[in-house]
């Protein structure tokens, strides 16, 4: 049994011209350990469907699904109050841009330590000791010391792995990292994905990488889909899938990689029909 099984899954949004169709028929499944690549531009619906399971799409979202299962538990009949329990200690989720992520007016060591004091239960001493662990676990000079630090003291590579050690903090067994990297240079870009592909084989939890990037796709991934316009394209095995893609979005896709790209490999101006790649 998939560890994380969807199917069938829509979002709809409410908008002043009218109903926008983000994500559309959506089947997804992860297995225990493994890790699974969302590829596609902005756009595509990859953070939508994310947000979708995790229960964080405002009220102007409409999410509807044949089935959304989490380890056997159906996440559709949850209560909101169930549905909180299990977010953040068996699945959490790393945004994109960690500086906004992180609230400004409390400390990091603060907001990683409201993680461990809603799911885990543990005294003021217990938690600060977990949170250095944690810090020193993802990297961070001087731990102790990060705890009494405010978001706006630290790099955008620092914010980042506090962001980290806050998904990590109660070990989920699935972690949705969206864009990680998006917002850091490229050498701390190498860094968060080694840390967290460590982290993951290390732990074994399951991960989900949401990009836009296939190299990020190529050194992380087992499993990839493909999106466009809110719709799955593709889905295969990394290996295959750079081997042999079958669809034509897919391979624009892995023309545009700079090892790849030659005159005219730009994806501007192409077109790509719902069924089939143009």
């Amino acid at each position: 049994m998939p560890l994380l099984e969807i199917r069938n899954l829509s979002v709809t949004f409410d908008t002043a011209d009218g109903p926008l169709e983000a994500a559309i028929g959506i089947d997804l499944h992860v297995d225990a350990g493994e890790v699974l690549a969302i590829v596609g531009e902005s756009g595509s619906g990859k953070s939508v469907a994310m947000l979708a399971v995790m229960g964080l799409l405002p009220d102007t979202a409409t999410v509807r699904a044949d089935a959304m299962r989490f380890d056997g538990t159906d996440l559709l009949a949850l209560s909101p109050r169930a549905r909180r329990r299990l977010i953040g200690r068996e699945m959490a989720i790393i945004f994109q841009e960690p500086i906004a992520s992180l609230n400004p007016c409390f400390t990091v060591g603060l907001q990683v330590g409201e993680v461990l004091k809603t799911h885990q239960k543990l005294g003021r001493a217990a938690r600060r000791r977990r949170i250095v662990e944690l810090f020193r676990a993802v990297g961070l000079p001087e731990p102790e010391a990060k705890l009494a630090a405010y978001p706006h003291q630290l790099s955008g590579g620092q914010c980042q792995r506090v962001m980290i050690a806050m998904a990590i903090a109660c070990a989920p067994r699935l972690l949705i990292a969206d864009e990680p990297t998006t917002a850091l240079d490229v050498t701390i870009q190498k860094q968060i994905l080694d840390l967290l592909m460590d982290l993951q084989a290390r732990t074994g939890m399951a991960m989900i990488m949401i990009t836009h990037d296939m190299g990020v796709v190529a050194e992380t991934a087992d499993r990839v889909m493909v999106q466009y316009r809110g719709r799955t394209r593709e889905e295969a095995d990394v290996l295959s899938l750079f081997a042999a893609p079958k669809d034509a979005y897919t391979r624009a896709l892995l023309a545009a990689l700079p090892e790849r790209a030659g005159g005219g490999s730009d994806l501007d101006g192409v077109a790509f029909t719902e069924e089939e790649g143009a």
